[in-house]
């Protein structure tokens, strides 16, 4: 039943389509009235994840969900016996710098 209703919303959305896929057509729609004054945002996102500072804040379920071996092996080696919360009392930031942090964000016109 889903997925009719995700069948029939596509030919609903799509069947009135008045642009055609080349880039002369998609050139040819008209812009939203705030798209010249919008900005790119910056999102942070920064946790406990970091202490191991190896590949991302996905690194628990590669550690502990899947299982891959690689990760496995470096968490073994460089935190054993630790599990992902005790690197919560390692997550200092010690080294954050918030002024430069500021300055780069501003600099990129976010």
């Amino acid at each position: 039943m889903i997925t009719l209703l995700f069948v029939a919303l596509f030919f609903v959305t799509t069947a009135n389509g008045q642009y055609q896929p080349t880039w002369s057509s998609i050139d040819s729609r008209p812009l939203p009235s705030w798209y010249d004054d919008s900005k790119f945002g910056i999102f942070c996102h920064w946790g406990v994840y970091s202490v191991p500072a190896h590949r991302s804040e996905w690194i628990w379920w590669d550690w502990k969900g899947v299982n891959i071996t690689e990760v496995v092996e470096y968490m073994d080696k460089h935190f054993h016996g630790k599990s992902y919360a005790d690197l919560a009392n390692e997550f200092t930031a010690e080294d954050f710098d918030p002024e430069k942090f500021a300055s780069i964000v501003k600099a990129s016109g976010a």
